[in-house]
């Protein structure tokens, strides 16, 4: 913007010269004052008709006002404006912009007769078309008309764009506007606008026409009757249909004063909601559903979403009024056992509950339209008023008398509630996860209790096992203190409390044959060949069908508790008789019983802690993590107090067991050893229960992931079965001891010398010279003994641990014939019997298929054969005896040696068979 000034010129007037006025001008630049920016942002406060008289001004701001995205932030503070529709619009408008275009230039074309590629009246350019007609290019005449047409339209476009959209608006100095529109078009105005990039001005002065009247009118309103809106419009829903308009036009209302006309507003609204609610509970009160109640509340409905009435609905409903006839939470507890509860009359309570909420959908149905969901809110204040108090009064009162009861009624009445959550029907307006949130709704009133619950329900399962163990140890001490005083009972007790050490070292040290007969009898090796190897099936925790733990079946009132020998008289044998009955407890130190019980104990209380992992969140995280801890609490308590315990029991009762002691050999396995193998079976048998427990209650319901290691159920999975393995070595390894004391009993007492050197004697076999050349009876005693031992373990054990064990017993036993052979004099004719014993040996280390041990009974074969030959060849027994190869290395020359000086003859040959050894009589010359 310039300036132009004139300034007097001095001197005289007469004489001008051309540059004169040149120098009279002063030309002064100016600046606008304000930054474009700022003037913009103070164009967003202007009312809009002070923004229109602005655009007036200058070309620059009217630029400034009608640009397009003022007027589209306009549209969006209201809701109005869609930016897909707007860009769907504008691509199709340059889609018809450019078939405009190209019809055009193709009318163009026919017309000139140049075609669009070059080409003249549809021929194409060259020598052809050359001289054929002429072209005008450029036609003076036509630009000239064309060029006057276009500045006659200008001036009609210039003042169509001065209305600004505002068409009808007649703007005056005191903000009034005067306007002439068409009620029933207001009504949906705000419907009818349409998102069209450059056309947002245009949009906006249609809502602005139709609203803008009501809105200032109201605003400047002094009592309830003056707005113009209530005497334009007489129908309550055209009324509410135009309050709610004129709420959301307030929010493109950025000009002075918005806060106090959306003030004018809202208390007007609140008038009209008020009249309405009366109007609708008179309707409720009536019971007028087709008629009041539905009319007024579509009116609530349509005025601000008919959240007043909604409420209204449900805090004046019977159902809030009458809860009491629903049922009384108490009557659960009513006449029942101490922990037990009778789930019938909560079952009842959601029964009619279901049943009312049925009714009343109907009802909702009728009142309200199908795009409100009241049903969902009013379930919402039933499980806040209704559910919450009564589970609430049920469990305060459930936990006061009894825990176990209390533990019963939540899971119980929790799932009651769940299967109520899904018999609630929904009506067209609620949502697609309607089911859903009646879910949370209904979870949502169990919540303060789930840590009170868990808490009590980790405690239970623990208190109940730990009372079913220590009843059991208590039981356990009691029959081993009445068996004591039993057998005790014709010993005076001051004698046996003086000489109680002496005593017990008589017993340990005296001959056999001083001792009463009281035989070792094994229930279970009798039962092993009618009785099927018990098996855990993967569908069923139940055990298969077998004997109940021996020893511990009760027994009526003032009878023992199993059948018992006579008293002994004598106080050793009174000891003797103790210490074997303690070796027959060894299969009754832990039970399948015992471990069923705790078993299904931590079942049913995982069961009910599982039902809250459904809550989600972090009480279903909770829930989980303590289904979690109850299954470690089962391990340790299972494991350490109860199995763990009877290992350690059943190794020390092992400790005492002296072959020397029992007068009844005649059983194909050593009892104690036997027992504890039965016991290793019961292990085993409870291993897979819990196996199977960990499967089926953990892993199938997700409650944990058995891939993950840090998982403290896996972990302590694992260390339970690691415990097991241990002790079941540690009772295997002392077992192997008792088993090898027994082999060594049994060939120290039962092989006679004339086996090996029938010589010696002068029976009817020596003198015929025919011999049994079969095993000794000594050799197939040991062989069934051994063989009944490991046989035991096939399936009870893991496959490593009982190669382990097969082959430590393998060992041993060459060990001890060894030293059994050593003790023998072998003739020649007796090594007949000895070749025979050998490969009978030989033959079940074959059985057993461990290659370890066949290098052992092999050399132990050949070794046996330098009984076999002939005094006079002394010089092959010397090579035989120094052949170190022969023997696989099991066997060094000089153990060879010592073997051989166990031939009968060896005094005989001695002097030949080290002469060819070591060289001894021999002179070099």
């Amino acid at each position: 913007m310039s300036a132009f000034k004139r300034q007097p010129v001095a001197g005289n007037s007469g004489k001008k010269s051309v540059l004169a006025p040149l120098r009279a001008t002063m030309i002064i630049d100016s600046k606008p004052v304000l930054p474009a920016e700022l003037i913009s942002t103070i164009l967003d406060y202007l009312p809009v008709p002070d923004l229109l008289r602005f655009a007036r001004t200058s070309r620059r701001m009217q630029e400034m006002v009608y640009d397009d995205t003022r007027w589209i932030q306009r549209l969006k503070s209201m809701g109005c404006w869609n930016e897909a529709e707007a860009r769907q619009r504008f691509e199709e408008s340059m889609r018809r912009k450019l078939e405009a275009q190209r019809a055009r230039e193709a009318e163009e074309a026919r017309r000139t007769g140049v075609g669009l590629s070059g080409s003249v009246n549809g021929i194409a350019g060259g020598v052809l078309g050359q001289g054929q007609t002429s072209m005008t290019l450029f036609d003076a005449g036509v630009e000239e008309e064309r060029i006057r047409k276009s500045l006659e339209r200008a001036p009609r476009r210039q003042r169509r764009g001065t209305a600004d959209g505002f068409d009808d608006i007649m703007t005056t100095t005191n903000g009034h506007e005067q306007t002439t529109w068409n009620p029933k078009v207001a009504l949906s105005v705000l419907a009818n606008v349409r998102s069209i990039r450059g056309y947002a001005r245009q949009e906006y002065g249609k809502i602005y026409e139709a609203l803008a009247p009501f809105y200032l009118d109201l605003a400047m309103s002094k009592g309830q009757s003056d707005p113009t809106i209530f005497r334009t419009y007489r129908d309550p829903e055209q009324q509410a249909q135009m309050l709610a308009q004129l709420k959301i036009f307030t929010k493109s209302d950025m000009a002075q004063g918005w806060q106090q006309r959306e003030e004018k507003l809202e208390s007007m609204i609140g008038i009209f909601e008020n009249a309405v609610l009366r109007e609708f509970e008179q309707g409720y009160e009536a019971q007028d559903i087709d008629g009041r109640m539905r009319r007024y509340a579509h009116v609530l409905v349509t005025l601000n979403g008919g959240a007043a009435g909604i409420d209204m609905f449900i805090q004046n409903h019977r159902l809030m009024l009458e809860k009491e006839a629903l049922g009384n939470p108490l009557e659960c507890l009513d006449g029942v056992a101490p922990g037990h509860i009778d789930l019938r009359p909560s079952h009842d309570f959601f029964r009619r509950l279901a049943t009312a909420l049925d009714e009343e959908a109907h009802v909702i149905d009728r009142v309200f339209p199908p795009c409100v969901d009241v049903l969902l809110p009013f379930i919402d204040r039933i499980g806040e008023e209704i559910i919450s108090e009564y589970v609430t009064a049920l469990f305060d009162e459930a936990h006061r008398t009894n825990i176990e009861s209390y533990l019963r009624a939540v899971s119980g009445v929790f799932e009651q509630s769940l299967r109520f959550s899904q018999s609630i029907k929904p009506t067209p307006a609620s949502p697609q996860d309607f089911t859903a949130k009646v879910y949370e709704i209904v979870a949502r009133s169990f919540e303060p209790h789930v840590d009170l619950y868990l808490t009590e329900e980790l405690d239970f399962s623990k208190r109940k096992s730990d009372a079913e163990v220590t009843a059991w140890e208590r039981q356990l001490l009691e029959q081993e203190e009445s068996t004591e005083s039993y057998f005790m009972s014709n010993i005076s007790r001051q004698a046996a409390k003086r000489d109680f050490l002496t005593s017990f070292r008589k017993v340990v040290m005296m001959p056999v044959n001083a001792l009463p007969t009281i035989p070792i009898s094994s229930p279970f090796a009798a039962a092993k060949s009618t009785t099927p190897q018990p098996a855990v099936s993967g569908d069923s925790l139940e055990p298969p069908s077998r004997p109940g733990t021996p020893g511990l079946s009760p027994a009526p009132t003032g009878q023992p508790l199993a059948p018992r020998l006579e008293a002994p008289t004598s106080e050793l044998a009174a000891k003797a008789a103790i210490m074997n009955s303690r070796l027959e407890g060894i299969r009754s130190l832990f039970s399948i019983e015992v471990a069923l019980n705790l078993i299904h104990a931590a079942k049913s209380s995982l069961e009910r802690a599982a039902l809250f992992v459904k809550l989600g969140g972090q009480s279903g995280e909770e829930a989980k993590e303590q289904c979690e801890t109850i299954f470690v609490l089962l391990l340790q308590i299972l494991g350490q107090r109860h199995i763990r315990t009877g290992f350690d029991k059943a190794v020390g009762h092992l400790s005492t067991y002296n072959p020397r002691e029992v007068t009844e050999h005649t059983q194909p396995g050593v009892e104690p050893l036997v027992t504890f193998l039965e016991l290793v079976n019961v292990g085993d048998l409870i291993q897979q229960m819990v196996d199977v427990f960990f499967v089926q209650e953990l892993v199938h319901t997700k409650l944990t992931d058995r891939d993950d290691f840090l998982d403290p159920a896996v972990k302590e999975k694992k260390r339970f079965e690691q415990m097991l393995d241990e002790r079941v070595a540690a009772g295997l390894n002392k077992g192997i001891d008792v088993l090898m004391d027994e082999v060594e009993y049994v060939c120290a007492t039962t092989q006679p010398t004339t086996d090996f050197n029938p010589g010696t004697t002068s029976s009817d076999a020596a003198k015929s010279g025919v011999f049994d050349i079969g095993p000794s009876k000594t050799a197939q005693q040991v062989v069934e003994i051994v063989s009944s031992h490991t046989g035991m373990l096939v399936g009870s054990t893991d496959k490593n641990m009982l190669d382990v064990f097969n082959q430590e017993v393998g060992l041993r036993l060459f060990t001890a014939l060894c030293k059994h052979l050593k003790r023998q004099r072998i003739s020649v004719d007796g090594a007949i019997k000895l070749i025979s014993d050998t490969n009978h040996y030989a033959q079940y280390i074959g059985s057993l298929r461990n290659k370890d041990l066949l290098p052992y009974f092999k050399a132990l074969r050949e070794l046996s054969q330098i009984y076999l030959i002939e005094p006079r060849h002394a010089k092959e027994i010397a090579t035989i005896i120094a052949d170190g190869e022969r023997y696989g290395g099991i066997f060094r020359t000089e153990e060879v040696y010592e073997f051989a000086e166990r031939r009968a003859d060896w005094y005989q040959i001695r002097r030949d068979v080290e002469g060819a050894m070591y060289g001894i009589g021999c002179c070099v010359m």
